[in-house]
Order: C-alpha cells, then sequence, then structure tokens
C-alpha cells in the first residue's frame, strides 16, 4: 500500500514538473513600454509547432477592439480570439522560426520565447527584424 501512494505521488510530482517547464498554457502579456497588463494569450502546441491566441483582454474598452492597422485576412478582424504566435519549432530551451503579430501595430515580426531559467513561470518574449528587437516578460496564468 505505502508503495502505491508512493508511485501515485511520483507520477502526480513528475506530470507537475514537465508542465511547469513547458511554454503551453495561458499567459499574461505585459507592455514592456508601460508596464501595463494587457491580455492573455494561450499558447499551444499543434502538430509540433506552437501557436498562441489572444483569449482575453484585460482592458474593458479594448475588448471589443479590432485590428485595424494588420494587412491581409486580419485587417479590421477582432484581436479577441486572433492567432497572434506562428509556428515556432523547438531548438534547445528556445521555440524559434515563427512570427508573432504586435496587433495594436499591425506589424509581423520573427519571433523567439524561452523560459526563464529561475522562474518556469516567466516567458521572455522577443520579436524582432534583423538585428533590432524588444523583448517582453511574460507571466503564466493558473
Amino acid at each position: 500500500m505505502k508503495s502505491a501512494y508512493l508511485t501515485i505521488f511520483g507520477i502526480f510530482f513528475f506530470v507537475n514538473l514537465c508542465t511547469a517547464q513547458s511554454v503551453v498554457g495561458k499567459w499574461k502579456t505585459i507592455d514592456d513600454e508601460t508596464g501595463e497588463s494587457k491580455s492573455i494569450v494561450e499558447i499551444y502546441q499543434q502538430n509540433g509547432k506552437i501557436y498562441g491566441k489572444v483569449v482575453a483582454i484585460l482592458n474593458p474598452e479594448k475588448r471589443d477592439g479590432l485590428c485595424e492597422k494588420c494587412s491581409g485576412e486580419r485587417k479590421n478582424k477582432p484581436v479577441m480570439g486572433m492567432q497572434i504566435i506562428d509556428g515556432l519549432t523547438k531548438d534547445g530551451n528556445e521555440y524559434e522560426d515563427g512570427k508573432i503579430l504586435d496587433p495594436e501595430k499591425g506589424k509581423e515580426y520573427k519571433c523567439k520565447i524561452w523560459l526563464d531559467d529561475d522562474n518556469k513561470n516567466k516567458l521572455y518574449v522577443r520579436g524582432y527584424i534583423a538585428f533590432f528587437y524588444r523583448t517582453q516578460n511574460w507571466y503564466r496564468v493558473e
């Protein structure tokens, strides 16, 4: 009986450890310029690649906002529910070679994301063009 409890505890511990080290989940976005909490993005894996979509907008005045500055099929579409991270692939401890959309600017950037080594509830999100980049800190939502 004691070994059964240890086995169950071990399984829960292992599952929790694996989940805590994954970028998959819900993340609160923080504007790197203002420090303001903006939205919740759900990061998910599909066909071996990582994607992210906006599942909540925290400012009530912006909840029905449209991507007015976007081009193509995203132009004037609701930001809520929009896929903003597209096609990242795992490379070591990072996910890269995909794109991220900034709905406020309507611009798409190359993207790289990775977990903080010390705090697995903190995600670094970097959008870049050539050697110019901007990095935001996102925080896991339980």
